[in-house]
């Protein structure tokens, strides 16, 4: 997938009004997709390109492959502009507060009587309802979608560790844009499309919901859960490395006493099966850890690969930049920036014929775009 024409979405225009990670991630898996995804930055920029901490990689981690254009559309000609700008695009994108655009006359009741093919697609806090109006935030969504909860000890509700619904918000609206013009090239009409993060993160924890209303049972914190199985944790073995070892079945329960060289525990009627493992697990756990302490990851995780039992050591950010599968899988390849320096970039997780969709254009300057853009309009702003 190295050319714009041979993407799926090669000859769809997007007009993106968005900023922070959630409409900016719905624009670049479209323009991954090859969608030609025009960002609208105002005066001076989007002020995620420059935000700090925490949210220093936002900008570069999800607006790639886009075309960037400043437009005032706080100002009359700003906006005659972007309604013009509009009529030559398939698909709108916008993520600021709830009733910003309405207020612009940029909202989809409004631009879709003069663009009836329309498709605009609203990333908010919530979808219609008693919320609607709230400002939310991907933190904000996470305790009240019992994510937090779910996440963190009892007592102690923990956000994760990335934006998740912001992230996934903008994966739901990807994906009902391409749903709208599958049916607009049936009917012929466009469609506003919402995704919200509040309804996103309640899907997220739909699977504990339905087991409450399965049970009656409130089913408790992730770090509390009871779990199905004896062998499921983290355990800290030589010169404090952590590794996640998963034995789900009597088979990798006796392939891991292999390994770690202890058959005996195999024999031990405590240890019989699972449901008796389970029984005791406190004490297994213990007698493995004790077990597992004087191991090192390095000669260990070869010989679990090995004998098919799941594990995972407990990786770092930072570390994933070196990671073996990502670099020769091609999942994190080098992007030029937008002050002509490199990085490397995450790829969407998918392939397509066995093709990556990758990065075909550097990170946009502020306004790179405006006069290629602009220039083919009656109006400039």
């Amino acid at each position: 997938m190295s050319t714009e024409n041979t993407l799926p979405l090669a000859g769809i225009r997007v007009l993106e009004f968005t900023h922070m990670v959630m409409g900016p991630t719905c624009g670049m898996i479209l323009a991954d997709l090859g969608a030609e995804v025009i960002k609208v930055e105002p005066p001076g920029g989007d002020k995620t390109r420059k935000l700090p901490g925490l949210g220093i990689g936002f900008f570069r981690s999800f607006n790639r492959n886009k075309k960037s254009v400043v437009l005032d559309i706080t100002s009359a000609a700003g906006r005659e502009t972007a309604v013009e700008l509009i009529g030559t695009c398939d698909v709108v994108l916008e993520n600021f507060r709830p009733g910003l655009m309405q207020e612009l006359g940029l909202d989809y009741d409004a631009l879709s009587a003069r663009h009836p093919r329309l498709i605009y697609v609203s990333h908010k806090g919530f979808l219609p309802g008693p919320y609607e109006k709230r400002l939310a935030l991907d933190e904000v969504v996470q305790m009240m979608g019992g994510l937090s909860y779910m996440t963190g000890p009892v007592g102690r509700p923990l956000r994760a560790g990335t934006s998740v619904n912001d992230i996934m918000g903008g994966m739901f609206g990807a994906i009902g844009v391409l749903a709208a013009l599958r049916e607009r090239d049936r009917t012929g009409h466009g469609q506003e499309v919402q995704s919200a993060l509040f309804e996103n993160c309640v899907f997220l924890s739909s699977q504990h919901m339905q087991q409450y209303l399965m049970t009656g049972e409130a089913p408790p914190p992730m770090p509390a859960r009871v779990s199905a199985w004896s062998v499921y944790d983290i355990f800290t073995l030589a010169e404090g490395e952590q590794l996640f070892i998963g034995a789900v079945s009597d088979k990798q329960f006796n392939a891991l006493c292999r390994v770690l060289g202890r058959p005996e525990l195999m024999e031990r009627r405590e240890y019989a099966d699972n449901a008796a493992r389970v029984a005791v697990r406190p004490q297994l756990l213990a007698e493995l850890g004790g077990i597992l302490a004087s191991h090192r990851v390095a000669d260990l995780t070869p010989r679990l690969e090995a004998a098919g039992i799941p594990y995972a050591p407990v990786s770092r950010p930072e570390q994933l930049v070196d990671d073996p599968h990502l670099r020769q899988s091609g999942g994190l390849v080098p992007m030029q920036t937008d002050d002509g320096d490199s990085t490397d970039v995450v790829l969407l997780p998918l392939t397509m014929g066995g093709r990556r969709p990758g990065v075909r254009m550097p990170l946009p300057k502020v306004g790179e775009h405006t006069d290629e853009i602009l220039s083919s309009l009656k109006t400039t702003a």
